[in-house]
């Protein structure tokens, strides 16, 4: 048996009587906030219909989903903290209902039809609300789940990865030819604070002394001691972490978005086909989650991720030379969201295996600002690709950061025993 340190506000919920039997209802809240957290990630349906209605360039009407995810990746930090201390109810009940506030604003872009008002309202106001929300996804669930950490915590960030893939294709091909940019806003608005709300009514904390039989292989891969986030960001494992976070993160973003051109241009597929490409790599982002934990509860986290960068790096390196059809796209497509599903599903499990639980929230938020460096690769990736005209040294360099990122995650697990 293995009793998990009780943890900041138990007092915040009342614990049901068979805690052990429920606690299933904690990953379905994480799942749900995810899911709504993720519906950022289709902001790309908005950026052909602004640019057209209001006269701006692409880049611009990209500036606020740029701002938004930045602005995540920064909150996650002070949000943590806030969950750590006062419970992941609270702090996921204020993000949903700022999200209401965010999306409603940025719904009033036709009276407001400028820049600023987008990135204020969807893209400071959105990302801050999504730092709250999904700052309240991993910490309970790890809390929960000591028996199976890696695989409780991806069945929560998987709806993360799936909302593109269910809602994108819908807003573009029925919501915004009906409703307009405004009326899909507002529709944003009503149900991803409605379905937040949901989801907080179902987070909570174990109750002081729970108790679940714990095998010897996850035992040993669990934290020795608590470390408070000061104590943490002393070590060589947090930026070993935080390094590798960064260079995968920003290694997939940086060509992803490019995916879709080189499928038009280079293969010549229609708008549409190459388009699929993106939504393959959305499906296995999010379907992924949960065989990434499976695989990390049985095999340990720094291992999978091991074979994961090595993956990675082969199909970044090999991509102008692999992706010769629609169906080797597609497979390229695939090992790269499986990339991503496996970095978001297990960063959560490493960073408690590593840090402990107590001050998980905080913790992670810590390595996921290493997210915000990656926002930024998109606009890198753009810029090597105008300089050079050509997919190759995008691609190249995406393969380079993957394979860092193998090097340090062997680091992580023959020295510092990371698992």
């Amino acid at each position: 048996m293995n009793t998990e340190i009780p943890t900041d506000s138990l007092r915040e919920s009342e614990v049901p009587s068979a805690a052990a039997k429920t606690r299933w209802t904690v990953p379905l809240a994480g799942f749900l906030l995810g899911l709504m957290g993720g519906m950022s990630y289709t902001w790309g349906v908005y950026v052909r219909p602004l640019a057209d209605r209001f006269g701006w360039t692409t880049a611009v009407s990209t500036l606020p989903f740029t701002v938004f995810m930045i602005v995540f990746a920064i909150v996650m930090v002070p949000a943590g903290k806030l969950q750590d201390r006062l419970g992941p109810r609270r702090i996921a009940g204020a993000g949903a209902l700022l999200f209401f506030i965010a999306y409603g604003l940025a719904a009033l872009v036709g009276r407001f039809p400028y820049a600023w008002w987008l990135i204020t309202s969807y893209g400071v106001l959105g990302g801050i609300a999504c730092g709250l929300t999904y700052a309240c996804v991993a910490p309970p669930v790890r809390k929960w789940y000591p028996d199976r950490p890696a695989f409780a915590v991806s069945l929560s960030v998987m709806g993360f990865g799936l909302a593109a893939l269910v809602f994108a294709p819908f807003k573009a091909a029925v919501l915004i030819p009906r409703f307009g940019i405004e009326g899909t806003l507002l529709m944003d608005a009503l149900m991803t604070a409605a379905v937040s709300l949901v989801a907080t009514g179902m987070l909570r904390n174990p109750p002081a002394g729970y108790t679940v039989p714990i095998s010897s292989s996850v035992r040993a891969r669990q934290a020795a001691q608590e470390f408070a986030p000061r104590e943490m960001m002393r070590t060589s494992v947090f930026w070993l972490l935080w390094t590798t976070f960064a260079l995968v993160v920003a290694g997939g973003l940086m060509s992803i978005g490019l995916i879709p051109s080189y499928g038009k241009l280079i293969l010549q597929l229609t708008p549409a086909n190459a388009a699929l490409a993106t939504s393959v790599f959305a499906g296995f982002n999010g379907f992924g989650r949960p065989l990434a934990g499976y695989l990390g509860d049985r095999l340990g986290s720094a291992r999978v991720m091991i074979v994961t960068c090595v993956i990675q790096a082969a199909t970044f390196l090999l991509f102008t030379t692999f992706a010769v059809n629609r169906a080797t796209l597609y497979i390229a497509s695939a090992l790269l969201g499986w990339g991503f599903a496996a970095t978001l599903a297990l960063f959560p499990a490493m960073t408690s295996a590593s840090f402990g639980t107590r001050h998980l929230g905080m913790n992670y938020g810590l390595v996921f600002t290493a997210f915000g460096v990656g926002a930024l690769a998109p606009t890198i990736g753009a810029l090597v690709y105008d300089a050079t005209g050509s997919y190759v040294s995008v691609f190249a360099s995406a393969g380079v950061l993957a394979a860092l990122a193998m090097v340090l995650f062997v680091i992580l697990n023959k020295r510092y025993h990371v698992r």
